[in-house]
């Protein structure tokens, strides 16, 4: 029986795309006068020199953070220091209205069923906590943080180890073969299934030939009852 549910952000329940053509631009265009505007701030400093720990380089300035910055958006790389500063900068834009949270249409009806069941819902993005409740609270379907229990980011692990959702687990305090991940990625679906968990695997376009893990076009496909032994 499955009594908590935990669901992928890009790809899953928004268009990847959105991601990609609208909230990573600008963060890019908004950076270096974020940083040069934000620096000294509290927030903006501390993840500024987790930055500078980071890439072992205790005196880099601003404007070479900066530079370094670009660089990981060139990588796409994970670094939990960039994740932070996208969402602070991304809270503006939420904030002055200059885009809102892709959702797709059958994802909000799914989870409000489902926490109307009891079942507890949560998310397990890349992107840090902050950046996953600027999308779900400003919303093209409004406000819908409080349907979540709960939120994960890389501070709990990389989405591809198994260790990641261990952790999860145990923070959640069920056991794993009473969770349920939601993704599009079939390698986080792996490390999930490895470490006991369910999985179903979210394809809004053409199927995955080698993937092992349960596939469906929309949230209104998911059964939970084919998890119920």
């Amino acid at each position: 029986m499955i009594r908590a549910i935990v669901t992928d952000i890009e790809g899953t329940t928004s268009d990847i795309r959105f991601v990609h053509n609208v909230l990573f631009p600008y963060a890019r265009q908004h950076l270096a006068a974020y940083i040069a505007q934000h620096q000294h701030q509290q927030a903006v400093s501390a993840v500024l020199n987790d930055l500078r720990s980071e890439i072992a380089q205790p005196a880099a300035t601003p404007e070479q953070l900066v530079d370094i910055l670009f660089s990981f958006m060139d990588q796409d790389r994970k670094s939990t220091a960039l994740k932070a500063l996208q969402g602070m900068i991304w809270r503006n834009g939420y904030l002055n209205g200059d885009f809102k949270g892709h959702l797709y249409a059958d994802v909000l009806p799914a989870l409000q069923q489902w926490q109307a069941q009891g079942i507890a819902l949560y998310v397990y993005s890349s992107g840090s906590i902050a950046a996953q409740k600027l999308l779900f609270g400003y919303s093209d379907e409004g406000d819908i943080t409080p349907l979540f229990s709960g939120y994960f980011d890389t501070h709990v692990g990389a989405k591809r180890e198994v260790a990641s959702y261990r952790n999860i687990a145990s923070q959640i305090a069920l056991p794993a073969s009473e969770l349920l991940f939601l993704s599009d990625i079939r390698q986080e679906l792996d490390a999930a299934q490895q470490a006991g968990w369910h999985s179903v695997q979210l394809i809004r376009d053409e199927a995955d030939a080698v993937s092992v893990h349960r596939q469906v076009n929309r949230f209104d496909q998911i059964n939970l009852e084919l998890f119920s032994s």
